[in-house]
C-alpha cells in the first residue's frame, strides 16, 4: 500500500485485498488516459479524480483484449502554480521506469528532488526525440501528520529586509557554486554568526518563534522533505469515492510556494491563512517541458 494514500483521502483501504478492490472500481470510473508504445511493452496512464486536481494515477500494461493490469498506483495532487524555474535533471529510479526531477534551487540551499507524476509524458517525447529540457517544475507533496502553528509577528520592515537577505543570500549560494572564493568566506562567516545568534536566543525563546520557515531533508528517501511554512490559501476538498475531507494548502516556504494535500483527520489545530504548517511532506511534481 502506498504510504501516502490516506493523505488523499483513501484512509480505509489498509490491505491488498482492499487496494486491490479500489483500484479495480476506479478503473471503471470516468478517467483520463495517456498511453504509451513502447519496443517491449503498451503503457496505459489513467488518472481518476476524487477531488478537483486531487487523485489517484494508475499505470499498467495494457493487453491485446484492452484490459489493463496495473503496475503501480500513487496519489496526485496537481499544482497550476510553478515552483520553480531552476535548472532540473531527470534521473531513473531503480526498481521501476519512473523518474525523479532534480531541481539545483538556490533558495532552499540543497538539490530539491520530487517524484515526477508526468513519467510517461517525459518516456513518450523521449521516443519521439521531441525537446525534454524542463522549463519549470510544479510542486506539491502529501502529508500523514501535519500540525498548525501561530504566526511570527513582523513589521512590515522586517519582511522588506528578509526578502532582500534571502535575495543576497541566494546571490551568494549561486557564486560560491561557480567557485567564488569570497562568496564562500561570506556564507561561511554568516553560518557561524547564525549559530552563535540561535545558540543565545534558544535559551530565552521557543524554538519555533525563532526558526519563520524551513525546508529539509528528512527520513532516508529523498523526496521527502520536513516543512515549516506559511498558509497562503486554503482549499477544502472531498473525496467522492470516501466523504473525506482533505485539506489543500497553499505554503510557501524558503521564498517556495507549493501545495501540501493532508487528511482532516491527520491534521493537529485550526488552519487559517497566515498561520504556519508543519509536517513531512512527500514531495511529487509535474516537470513542464
Amino acid at each position: 500500500m502506498h504510504k501516502f494514500l490516506r493523505a488523499a483521502g483513501f484512509s480505509m483501504y489498509q490491505t491488498k485485498k482492499e487496494i486491490k478492490s479500489l483500484l479495480n472500481m476506479l478503473m471503471q470510473e470516468e478517467k483520463t488516459e495517456l498511453e504509451f508504445h513502447g519496443e517491449s511493452e503498451d503503457l496505459c496512464q489513467l488518472c481518476i479524480e476524487a477531488a478537483p486536481e486531487l487523485g489517484i494515477c494508475i499505470v499498467g500494461e495494457k493487453k491485446e483484449n484492452g484490459e489493463i493490469e496495473p503496475e503501480y498506483y500513487f496519489p496526485y495532487l496537481n499544482s497550476s502554480e510553478v515552483t520553480s524555474k531552476a535548472e532540473c535533471s531527470i534521473q531513473r529510479h531503480t526498481e521501476r521506469e519512473t523518474f525523479a526531477g532534480l531541481l539545483d534551487e538556490y533558495k532552499v540551499g540543497i538539490s530539491l528532488i520530487y517524484y515526477m507524476t508526468n513519467s510517461l509524458e517525459y518516456r513518450i517525447r523521449r521516443s519521439r526525440k521531441e525537446a525534454c529540457s524542463v522549463k519549470g517544475a510544479r510542486l506539491s507533496g502529501f502529508s500523514i501528520k501535519g500540525k498548525i502553528l501561530l504566526p511570527i509577528q513582523k513589521t512590515a520592515v522586517q519582511i522588506e529586509q528578509s526578502k532582500i537577505a534571502s535575495n543576497t543570500r541566494s546571490n551568494l549560494l549561486e557564486a560560491a557554486k561557480n567557485g567564488d572564493a569570497e562568496a564562500i568566506d561570506t556564507l561561511t562567516i554568516e553560518d557561524i554568526d547564525l549559530y552563535s545568534q540561535v545558540t543565545r536566543r534558544v535559551e530565552k525563546e521557543d524554538l519555533y518563534s525563532i526558526i519563520d520557515t524551513c525546508f529539509m531533508p528528512c527520513g532516508i528517501e529523498c523526496d521527502q522533505y520536513s516543512v515549516i511554512g506559511y498558509i497562503k490559501a486554503i482549499d477544502k476538498k472531498e473525496n467522492r469515492f470516501t466523504g473525506e475531507s482533505v485539506y489543500d494548502f497553499v505554503i510557501e516556504a524558503c521564498d517556495l510556494t507549493f501545495h501540501v494535500g493532508i487528511n482532516e483527520k491527520d491534521l493537529v489545530g485550526e488552519p487559517e491563512v497566515g498561520r504556519r504548517f508543519k509536517g513531512q511532506i512527500w514531495m511529487q511534481g509535474i516537470a513542464d517541458f
